[in-house]
């Protein structure tokens, strides 16, 4: 029996990860709250709509921000990082004080963070749909044995993780539909993963090569799948997944 294990969000792009029990999903959206906010770098193309993810900061240009976890306070949030003081602050209001908070965090060699956006209903997910990832705990094992360490969830910003699979069967996935608790998702395409996978998430350094152990031992650097709601509806961790071939079940 396939189950979701874990529930994640990240309300800004590529700075902080904040665990859930559950969520209300809406058709056509992203998990509620997820990158709902991002940070644009120097010389960003942004309109205020989607934009690809090389226009903002993220972990894969400074894995040290893959240690950054957020959690919420009433109407702010709180940002914590093994090597910065604690952040509370309102967003988006509070924006430049979260981007001067990253500052120290951020390499000199990479275009400076300028600006928080806001993208509450797509959010600014790496795919130009809004998305949702889906991601397995077996495949989640069979890459750590590879590599030889004990992989966390964290490295792969994802939402939705489930086990009772077998490793990578989630690449059967394509093209069906998951019942998940009671919201249907309709997978689209596999997860390509960067550098960002490389930082511990606990101390924000790099200590392992995933990308390379993905190459090597399955012959491409995907993990984890996107897909869509299309029927909203409640997701709890211990609710139940099942496939299904059509897009309404």
């Amino acid at each position: 029996m396939i189950r979701v294990s874990a529930l994640w969000r990240h309300p800004v792009k590529g700075v902080g990860a904040e665990p859930l029990q559950s969520t209300i999903l809406r058709a056509g959206e992203c998990l509620p709250g997820d990158r709902a906010f991002a940070i644009a770098q120097q010389g960003a193309e942004t309109t205020g709509a989607w934009a690809a993810c090389r226009n903002f900061v993220r972990g894969a240009k400074a894995g040290s921000l893959m240690a950054v976890s957020a959690r919420p306070d009433g109407d702010n949030y709180i940002f914590t990082h093994p090597d910065r003081p604690d952040l509370r602050v309102a967003l988006p209001a509070q924006g430049d004080d979260l981007i001067e908070w990253i500052r120290p965090l951020y390499p000199d060699n990479r275009p400076a963070p300028e600006r928080l956006v806001t993208s509450r209903e797509q959010g600014m997910t790496d795919a130009a749909f809004p998305s949702i990832s889906l991601l397995s705990d077996a495949s989640r094992s069979a890459l750590g044995s590879a590599a030889d360490a004990t992989l966390d969830r964290r490295r792969f910003r994802g939402n939705i993780w489930l086990d009772g699979l077998e490793p990578w069967e989630e690449w059967n996935w394509i093209g069906k539909c998951l019942r998940i608790g009671t919201a249907l998702l309709e997978v689209r395409e596999r997860i390509t993963r960067c550098r960002a996978t490389h930082a511990n998430p606990v101390t924000g350094r790099d200590d392992l090569d995933l990308l390379n152990v993905l190459a090597q031992n399955w012959g491409h650097r995907d993990f984890g799948v996107y897909a869509v709601c299309v029927e909203g509806g409640e997701v709890h961790i211990g609710d139940e997944a099942t496939v299904h071939d059509r897009t309404r079940s």
